[in-house]
């Protein structure tokens, strides 16, 4: 049987403290990072195929940080909500729902604001890469389900002030 002298554990104390109090700050700094990020916010239409209009209230996610956080954290949404991806240029995208509570409907969108394709229903937590499948300009984000229960479709029409900007460029 070995014996443990009191210069051990205070050592295995010391370093112990250690350990917890290094890491408190990176919790601090996550939870306050959270709290932290703003959106400006806009309406949004999207028009189906049969005519119908769904509007939405967005997020707007434009710089590259607020691309980089997108909806991670939040426990809820209002169903009329969501989030709008601006990728400043067309081109592929990659997301994923790392830190992502919500599951999510994501629609990607072409430069014209057509839906080129959707996923839905991604898994929360998930780091299984999601793609455009193809350029796009913005990927809108909705609560899982949204899309099948209003009948979203790919070559469905998006609009709204940020998209129009785009156009009118």
């Amino acid at each position: 049987m070995s014996r443990v002298t009191f210069s051990f554990v205070l050592k295995s104390a010391v370093v112990a403290l250690f350990l917890v109090g290094a890491s408190a700050p990176a919790f601090a700094a996550q939870a306050t990072s959270e709290k932290l990020m703003a959106f400006d916010s806009e309406q949004l239409s999207i028009q189906t195929a049969k005519g119908v209009t769904h509007k939405f209230t967005v997020e707007l996610a434009l710089t590259e940080p607020q691309l980089e956080f997108g909806l991670m954290y939040r426990k809820s949404m209002p169903a009329d909500h969501g989030m709008l991806f601006n990728f400043g240029a067309p081109r592929p995208v990659m997301m994923w729902m790392k830190n992502t509570v919500l599951p999510l409907d994501m629609l990607f969108l072409d430069k014209n604001g057509v839906i080129t394709h959707i996923q839905e229903n991604a898994v929360p937590y998930s780091e299984a890469i999601i793609s455009s499948e193809g350029a796009v300009l913005y990927v809108i984000e909705l609560n899982g389900g949204i899309a099948r229960k209003l009948g979203l479709a790919v070559g469905d029409k998006v609009t709204s002030a940020t998209i129009s900007a785009n156009l009118a460029k």
